[in-house]
């Protein structure tokens, strides 16, 4: 992250759940799901054997060379949604894309964040700081609303919390250093409930049985951790559509469909 420049984050956000829209309410209320939501979409012995795998990976990273990590998952739009409470059309979801010249994770679709530094107050102030650092957001404008599950991540062995936020506008967001990141982009929720947008990924070595949910966007494919929770945050809160669950894709065959066209669809 680009430790050049001040973050003017403030250790005393607290958690406000209740600051949040009526439409916002239904994920909100229920983010203690989410976990669940994305372990669902694994068959029972793949299920079973990833889990044993992070625990077994996470207990020796705990001894040895663990990192804390946290990221922000920030919806904008309006204070107020449709009266029967639907999901507003102008709803959206901050992401980046991360530089293509980086040795981890080039390329790669994300929610701002990174890794914890030790004068963070705990992950509220770890992601507030590296989606300021990342993309100049005014963290100012937003109100955080609860935390994730803490969720172990093996390639980049990073023990990671998705801090959900409101902004009804977070104002002006930008690209701070071109050499982390390609892309700062506000998504619309409903490119990513599009069913056309919809399908599955999986990287080698791995199989297909081990893929997971992803979204084709026109600038970005959404794939693995973040897939994962935006994919479980569609289906907890109730907004998820019907898709197709069998069309599955090998990353670099999905990536190349990345860039047809301008914009979300």
């Amino acid at each position: 992250m680009d430790t050049r420049r001040e973050a003017p984050v403030s250790t005393a956000f607290a958690l406000k759940p209740d600051v949040g829209p009526s439409w916002l309410r239904p994920l909100v209320d229920n983010v203690g799901q989410i976990p669940d939501a994305y372990r669902r979409r694994l068959p029972a012995d793949v299920l079973a054997l990833v889990t044993a795998a992070r625990a077994a990976s996470s207990l020796a990273t705990l001894r040895r060379d663990a990192r804390d990590a946290a990221v922000l998952v920030l919806f904008s739009g309006p204070e107020s949604g449709p009266v029967d409470g639907a999901l507003p059309d102008d709803a959206d979801l901050l992401l980046t894309v991360r530089a293509s010249t980086l040795r981890h994770h080039a390329g790669q679709a994300a929610f701002p964040g990174g890794a914890s530094d030790p004068t963070d107050d705990g992950p509220v102030a770890t992601a507030l700081r590296e989606a300021h650092e990342e993309t100049g957001l005014d963290i100012s404008r937003l109100h955080p609303l609860a935390t994730c599950e803490r969720t172990f991540i093996a390639p980049s062995r990073f023990h990671v919390v998705p801090v959900l936020a409101y902004s009804p506008d977070p104002g002006p967001i930008a690209v701070v250093n071109e050499a982390e990141t390609a892309i700062v982009a506000r998504v619309p929720v409903r490119a990513f409930i599009n069913p056309e947008n919809r399908l599955m990924v999986y990287r080698r070595p791995h199989t297909r049985r081990l893929a997971g949910p992803a979204f084709l966007l026109n600038e970005m494919l959404v794939w693995g951790f973040t897939g994962q929770v935006i994919s479980a945050m569609l289906d907890v809160a109730g907004w998820a559509e019907p898709w197709d669950t069998g069309d599955v894709r090998e990353l670099d065959e999905a990536m190349t469909l990345v860039g047809d066209e301008a914009g979300p669809r």
